[in-house]
């Protein structure tokens, strides 16, 4: 059943995140191209929801849908890990500690800065400022799973060689 439960984990954790973590880090690069396009081409601002799904404005649309639909989805990581974890007895090692702390602050990013920030360019519009803010929340949001990442393979402390 462990072993179960982890491919389902991994596995999970590669088609949620994943998804996440591409059209997030697409999105900044697509809005400034979007925003030096002009308004009649980016799709954003108050024509937004009037462009259809073709163009800068649709391309947008996608890859902020994609980040919301599959950060729903990833909900199912943590609830494998954790019964991975339970199964392992392993719930009070320091690595996963750390591990289950970074998951959820990389959430958190996730929740408060990249998807508010992606709705708030797609309806207003905005800046070099906001699409660097935006950049910036969605390295960090990328850094912090790469980091979760490493210490579910390396594990510090295991016995396992790894």
């Amino acid at each position: 059943m462990t072993k179960f439960l982890l491919a389902v984990h991994v596995i999970a954790a590669i088609l949620a995140v994943g998804p996440v973590a591409v059209a997030a880090s697409m999105f900044p690069p697509a809005a400034r191209r979007a925003l030096a396009a002009g308004p009649g081409d980016a799709g954003t601002g108050a024509d937004a929801g009037t462009g259809g799904s073709t163009g800068a404005g649709g391309t947008l649309r996608l890859l902020h849908r994609i980040c919301r639909v599959y950060a729903v989805v990833g909900v199912v990581v943590p609830v494998f890990g954790f019964a991975t974890a339970s199964r392992m007895g392993v719930l009070g090692s320091g690595w996963l500690i750390v591990s289950i702390a970074l998951t959820a602050l990389a959430a958190l990013v996730l929740v408060a800065l990249v998807l508010p920030g992606q709705a708030a360019l797609l309806e207003h519009g905005g800046g070099s400022t906001q699409t660097a803010r935006l950049a910036m929340g969605t390295g960090l949001f990328n850094l912090l799973w790469a980091t979760v990442t490493v210490l579910m393979i390396v594990r510090p402390g295991s016995t396992t060689g790894a």
